[in-house]
């Protein structure tokens, strides 16, 4: 039988303690253990970005960290973001400006520029388009994931959340 170690994570405000084997993955606790399924594992050497959650406030690939490295900690997913049944003004941003295809990108790109827009809430287009470098779309031209970044920054420094 594996050796197990207890942890406790807060995901999305709530708490959550489970045993896991000490070299599980952030992104496998998450979708296994927690099935959050938002967060995709697209290449597990970190390259993609598309497992990025926010870690304890900064944007982490979940790939690279264990899950009993977030013990004690707050992440933050995808299926996180949207409160009160209002999407969060990054969410909006994608839907409002078409900033998907396939998707599969989506949930690690809407979470690094949510750290983006934290860091920093007018950003020019190139300060956003290097905060997403660590993140790769298969799919599109990156234009419309930059627009929806841009429309997320107005909606937020006008007031925030719509649906």
């Amino acid at each position: 039988m594996p050796i197990q170690t207890q942890i406790t994570v807060t995901v999305n405000g709530t708490r959550h303690t489970n045993p896991v084997e000490p070299r599980l993955l952030l992104a496998h606790y998450l979708r296994e253990v927690l099935n959050l399924t938002g967060t995709h594992i697209g290449c597990d050497t970190s390259s993609c970005g598309a497992c990025t959650v926010l870690l304890n406030g900064k944007a982490v690939k979940s790939c690279t960290v264990l899950a009993v490295q977030a013990d004690g900690g707050n992440v933050t997913t995808v299926e996180g973001l949207a409160k009160d049944g209002k999407y969060h003004a990054v969410q909006q941003g994608f839907w409002d400006k078409h900033g998907l295809q396939c998707g599969f990108c989506t949930p690690g790109m809407m979470i690094t520029a949510v750290q983006i827009l934290e860091r920093n809430p007018n950003p020019t287009e190139a300060e956003i388009r290097r905060g997403l470098r660590g993140n790769l779309c298969r799919c599109t031209g990156y234009h419309n994931i930059v627009e929806a970044v841009k429309a997320a920054a107005a909606a937020s420094r006008a007031g925030g959340r719509k649906r």
